[in-house]
């Protein structure tokens, strides 16, 4: 058949002709990056949403012209307009979340998945993805479980690991399972429990920010029927670590099972030098990654792993256009039972192509590097007149506020550095007080950065 009159049609990514077709508009997105880049020039648009929602609407005008405006000017326009309105996590000020800058590395590897297109919900959609994908979820279920068949899910991120943590343990237990956790928990955890029909989670109070196992054998002791605790390794408010051996001794006790939310924290079990904070993680049910963290990926990155392999057995779907059972027999790997979605991206490409071109050592130095900036930080704080600190960090969060200023006026301060463009800080409440929260994800940054930063909030703060 031939193409229709006209216009050729346009060029695929994929093929033999797809990297050509690739390379100017590739020079054409780099170019807008940096352009974008250079006319935002701080870690935030200023202006605030009004002002990045009238750049958007007066750069792109109509949406879904009448006739095509081209590759090219599409590119140019959108990326353009993405770049100088983003909020860039490689901008040494931009502090405010759990969003990191992704590697280099990584961003080139998912151009390549994007490309190509795998679809990891058969295996001939994705012949050598979903190897690499298996070869990857059982690497990292063996640094994280000494057990003969450890294995692991790639998720869309945090949540849905946790939400497919209580599933398996729903399907283990039955749907009358109490879950409980402490208040210090990530908000995903009672929204799973809701999601998925089981009773309303139990919340312990956090008051030092961390579950307490004293509190949890009170609460399993006055418990009847099966439980799942769930604790954190890694808080989003303040990046603390619950104490997970003697949480796992009181699970142990009362024959409850754990589950942790390493989402943040979990990669340090990849490094020597700093797997000691998580010491008794290998003794959870399951563990809930999110590289796109401490693992410097581009979002979505998430991973849930388990002791074994046959853990996950209850995730097994079939459709015989995907895996019907004469091919599962003739040697076809299934793939429906690796997720709970269908179509799903190669997310393991990057991940791999990361570890692969940094190792374990290149892993540690990142790690290394952040967790000190965090301390660097909290030095400055303290030792400056102007600014209280909350309390050393454990991983790369650190809590500060204006030493005079009320509740109102800090989170003031805040948003008026956001509608600046100045700094991206967080919010967190801690001791029945607001603080700023910086989390200190970028390897480039540099104590003098961190210098600026104070200095620029040492001459914004209320007098």
């Amino acid at each position: 058949m031939t193409a229709p009159p006209g216009p050729p049609l346009p060029p695929l990514a994929g093929g033999t002709d797809g990297p050509d077709a690739l390379r100017p508009l590739l020079d054409t997105v780099l170019d807008a990056l940096a352009a974008g880049a250079r006319a935002r020039s701080g870690p935030l648009p200023a202006g605030g949403p009004e002002a990045v929602g009238v750049d958007v609407t007066t750069a792109l005008g109509a949406l879904l012209p009448e006739h095509g405006t081209g590759p090219d000017e599409a590119l140019r326009t959108l990326v353009g307009v993405l770049a100088r309105g983003a909020a860039d996590p490689a901008h040494p000020l931009c502090a405010g979340h759990l969003h990191g800058p992704p590697l280099a590395v990584a961003a080139a590897a998912d151009l390549a998945a994007g490309a190509l297109n795998p679809s990891l919900d058969s295996w001939d959609q994705a012949p050598a993805a979903s190897a690499v994908e298996a070869l990857l979820t059982r690497t990292l279920a063996a640094e994280l479980y000494p057990t003969a068949q450890p294995d692991a899910l790639v998720t869309t991120g945090g949540t849905e690991a946790n939400q497919l943590a209580l599933l398996l343990a729903r399907e283990r237990h039955g749907p009358r399972l109490t879950v409980i956790h402490g208040a210090n928990a990530h908000h995903s955890i009672p929204r799973a429990a809701w999601l998925l029909g089981l009773p309303p989670t139990t919340a312990l109070p956090a008051p030092a920010g961390v579950l307490d196992p004293r509190h949890v054998h009170e609460l399993l002791a006055r418990t009847p029927g099966p439980a799942l605790v769930t604790a954190t390794a890694g808080t989003t408010d303040a990046g603390l670590i619950d104490p997970l051996d003697a949480l796992a001794d009181v699970c142990a006790r009362h024959g409850a099972e754990l589950h942790v939310d390493a989402a943040y924290a979990g990669p340090l079990a990849l490094t020597l030098r700093h797997r000691h904070l998580l010491a008794g993680l290998h003794r959870a049910q399951s563990i809930t990654l999110d590289l796109h963290k401490l693992g410097w990926q581009p979002v979505p990155a998430g991973l849930l792993a388990v002791p074994d392999t046959a853990h996950l057995s209850p995730l097994a779907h079939q459709a015989d256009y995907l895996n019907a059972a004469d091919d599962t027999e003739a040697g076809l790997p299934d793939l429906l039972g690796r997720s709970l979605r269908t179509t799903r991206r190669p997310d393991a490409l990057k991940i791999a192509a990361t570890l692969r071109a940094l190792g374990r050592d290149g892993l540690t130095r990142l790690i290394d590097h952040t967790l000190g900036l965090a301390r660097h930080l909290a030095e400055l704080v303290d030792a400056h007149p102007a600014f209280t600190l909350h309390a050393p960090p454990t991983l790369t969060t650190v809590l500060f506020r204006p030493s005079q200023a009320t509740d109102a006026e800090t989170a003031g301060l805040r948003r008026a550095l956001l509608h600046d463009g100045r700094a991206v800080l967080g919010r967190a409440t801690a001791d029945g007080r607001l603080w700023l929260k910086a989390t200190l994800l970028n390897p480039h940054t540099t104590p003098q950065d961190l210098t600026t930063l104070l200095t620029l909030l040492e001459g914004s703060t209320p007098r």
